[in-house]
């Protein structure tokens, strides 16, 4: 996501190398350039203009500092009015009452159903609730199935009432169910409806005042730029929702409807959507997105989702191994399903400062550890523990159990070779480190 943005902008503080200092005549065209950036981006002119007036009164009669350049200050105030127009810090979603309840709305095709499951799995793992979803689109009846298709892969479970058409009677009755069951949070998945269709519009204000939320979420299509943002205005009207969901984020190099909702709706985005994956839903947080957009990476980001996959326990007894060089082709294996838990591994390595450019061109598909995972399946036990006995014949049988090459195979076991020298200078040196500090 972003993509074409970054790059824009790259391209706009190129105007300010060289410059002593910013003045009005030098950051003039820099401005229209980045303002045309947030235009390409798919940002309204309105809010694009507004952007650019409050990052040229912060930048004029700035004092430079001399270790730092007018391009670098430049970049600094334009992250913090990106942060800022983004709704700054990161909006945590509202779950008390006994039970919470949380009504999931938007258009048709926006992603409701899916993003519904994954906020179930969020709120089941991430804050520990008991959580009940209740199928309350009642017009399609593909969304019930698929809503408890999503319960059972996830583990929770979903309430639905057959041949009951009025998603009101629905609602009710599962947050009845909830007070009953001892269930922490509602999640109501609600029928895709258009903004311009007054009766379904009545319906979803008719819902949202008899169930009373504690938390109300407009989900919308990242992909539908200004759109987004125009029908967020309608709905916000009719419900005065709580927070935005931007879905299909992966699919989006623009970012316009990030960039505008908050501006214009006054309303914080809460989550975004970057898969297909349950797992694939993150919290927004504005100075993290502000820090990609200008091509600084997410450290930060790519942290929290190593911890939620890393278990602490198996850490320290890979490092006992490495550290006896015992690291194995099993561990190896081990490490890749916990690294492909964690995401999109071209989105992962562009949270790495300076990746996300490196990589704009590289296309890494999501199935990139496949030819791996088949060779070392294709190995014995012995093998795994082993690798330093895989001979010639040994790699042509694995080479050809695998449906892989010779020369696949060779690669591979260099590079486990090359992991396994690295990890254990790494383990070592901090060891060493560890002992001297303690002298």
């Amino acid at each position: 996501m972003f993509e074409n943005l970054t790059e824009r902008l790259e391209r706009s503080f190129k105007i300010l190398k060289g410059e002593g200092k910013i003045t009005d005549i030098n950051i003039a065209e820099t401005l229209k350039d980045i303002r045309r950036a947030l235009l390409e981006a798919d940002v309204s002119y309105k809010v694009a203009k507004e952007f650019c007036d409050r990052v040229k009164v912060k930048a004029i009669g700035q004092n430079v500092l001399t270790a730092v350049k007018p391009q670098q200050m430049m970049v600094k105030i334009v992250h913090d009015e990106l942060a800022e127009f983004m709704g700054s810090d990161a909006q945590e979603i509202n779950l008390k009452g006994s039970p919470a309840v949380v009504l999931v709305a938007g258009l048709n095709g926006s992603g409701k159903t899916t993003f519904s499951g994954k906020l179930a799995l969020h709120v089941k793992s991430k804050r520990g609730m008991r959580v009940l979803l209740a199928a309350c689109d009642t017009f399609r009846p593909a969304a019930i199935d698929q809503l408890k298709t999503l319960g059972e892969q996830i583990g929770v479970p979903v309430f639905s009432m057959e041949g009951e058409s009025d998603p009101i009677k629905v609602a009710t009755a599962a947050i009845a169910q909830a007070k009953r069951e001892g269930y922490s949070v509602v999640i109501v998945d609600t029928a895709g409806r258009l903004a311009v269709d007054q009766q379904l519009m009545d319906e979803i204000s008719a819902l949202h005042k008899a169930v009373n939320p504690t938390e109300t979420l407009f989900v919308v299509d990242a992909m539908t730029g200004q759109d987004a943002v125009e029908t967020s205005k309608a709905f916000n009207e009719a419900i005065d929702f709580d927070g935005v969901v931007l879905t299909k984020m992966d699919g989006d190099t623009r970012g316009g409807a990030a960039l505008s909702i908050k501006a214009v709706v006054g309303k914080p985005i809460k989550f975004v959507s970057t898969g297909e994956k349950m797992e694939a839903l993150d919290v927004f947080h504005p100075k993290r997105i502000a820090d990609r957009i200008l091509g600084m990476g997410d450290v930060v980001s790519l942290v929290e989702k190593a911890q939620e996959q890393f278990d602490e326990k198996q850490a320290r007894e890979l490092k006992k191994k490495l550290a006896k060089d015992q690291f194995t082709l099993d561990d190896f294996f081990q490490q890749i399903q916990q690294v492909k838990k964690m995401g999109n591994v071209k989105d992962l390595a562009s949270m790495i400062p300076g990746m996300g450019k490196a990589l704009k061109d590289v296309d890494i598909p999501d199935d990139a550890f496949k030819t791996t995972e088949a060779i070392i399946q294709s190995m014995t036990p012995y093998e795994k523990a082993h690798p330093e006995i895989i001979n010639g014949s040994r790699r042509k049988r694995i080479a050809d159990g695998s449906g892989t090459s010779l020369p696949e195979v060779n690669r591979l076991l260099k590079q486990f070779e090359g992991t396994r020298k690295m990890m254990k200078s790494a383990v070592t040196g901090k060891l060493a480190a560890q002992l001297r500090g303690r002298r």
